[in-house]
């Protein structure tokens, strides 16, 4: 398994375990909306608590919210904004 790989399912599980999400985290998929039509469903409450989740796990700040919609729009664009600020 690739570090990204390794990387969405780590985020799939902190998205499961801190939004109580009633889906196993293998079958969230990587590019599933995380809100709005199609989506699983997440809500702003939800929102707000993985932006929290992401802070404490990967030190990820986002405090635009331009940001945060782009970022949390799905597991690959969560994945690609901790692995740009981790610095690769």
């Amino acid at each position: 398994m690739s570090n990204s790989t390794e990387l969405k399912a780590e985020i799939k599980r902190v998205m499961v375990e801190n939004l109580m999400l009633q889906y196993a985290p293998e079958t969230i998929a990587d590019d599933q909306p995380l809100f709005g039509p199609g989506s699983l469903g997440l809500d702003s409450v939800d929102a707000l608590q993985l932006v929290v989740a992401l802070d404490k796990n990967y030190g990820l700040k986002i405090a635009d919210p331009e940001a945060a919609k782009e970022i949390l729009h799905s597991v690959n664009a969560i994945a690609a904004a901790v692995e740009a600020h981790r610095g690769k």
